[in-house]
């Protein structure tokens, strides 16, 4: 694996090879946009009916429940990206003497409405993850989340965050009439993605509390050989702590 600093004022780093031989680019720069692309985002201005913004609000946990059940375990495939990304969860796993399958306690919840107190003690979490996550739940509703975390999280520790970036491919691969807000969009299938800029994240994190670690985008080239597809993803990871009141990394 190679890399290499594009600039001090960039931040950029570029990793020519990962695990399946994508390109990949990290940094503050929000991918720049063809003349098309920029052009067929301009145009489509016009969004969801207020009536239909409620109905799938309303009907958000439905939709992504039968999202699942068709899909199974089908959709996501393991990268092994998470590990190496995020090395605070390998190291978690391995140096807790205590950590055991048979100690993990399992719940669902509405993060947006259930109080996560309920099942977990105050300040007593060690990582928390928000991988593809965030950009499910409606914008109005993101700091609800981020507030029910900060309840339970150790002070000192850190929420880690991986989601879809500004202007990834799925961003722009929607139809016209798919717009919900800025940034904000709604599939065939009713379930609904944001796609997140990095100041819009650190401003989201702030207001309820936490210290922003890192925060950058991360950009890849995916490249299907057989059909000569070369798809840009942009992805935003981050790292926010809940601050202490003496020195400490996440």
């Amino acid at each position: 694996m190679f890399q290499e600093k594009v600039s001090a004022n960039c931040l950029n780093i570029v990793t020519t090879s990962t695990e399946d031989g994508a390109f990949q680019k990290k940094g503050h720069s929000a991918r720049v946009l063809s003349p098309e692309e920029a052009e067929k985002l301009e145009k489509d201005q016009v969004l969801v009916s207020e009536f239909k913004q409620l109905k799938l609000e309303k009907e958000a946990q439905k939709n992504w429940d039968l999202f699942y059940k068709r899909n199974s375990t089908n959709f996501f495939k393991d990268r092994h990206w998470t590990t190496r990304e995020f090395q605070e969860l390998k190291a978690c796993r391995e140096k807790n003497a205590l950590y055991s399958t048979e100690r993990c306690k399992v719940f669902q919840c509405d993060l947006t409405k259930d109080d996560l107190l309920d099942n977990i003690p105050a300040d007593s979490v060690d990582v928390v993850t928000l991988i593809f996550v965030l950009s499910a739940i409606h914008p109005d509703k993101m700091h609800l989340v981020l507030r029910n975390i900060y309840k339970v999280l150790k002070p000192g520790k850190c929420v880690l965050f991986r989601d879809y970036g500004l202007y990834d491919h799925a961003m722009l691969r929607f139809k016209s009439g798919s717009k919900l807000g800025e940034n904000f969009y709604v599939r065939q299938d009713g379930t609904r993605s944001y796609f997140f800029t990095e100041e819009f994240l650190f401003q989201l994190f702030k207001a309820e509390g936490y210290e922003q670690v890192v925060n950058e985008y991360v950009q890849r080239e995916t490249v299907n050989r057989k059909e000569d597809l070369h798809v840009p993803r942009v992805f935003l990871q981050s790292k926010f702590q809940k601050p202490f009141s003496e020195t400490s990394s996440c």
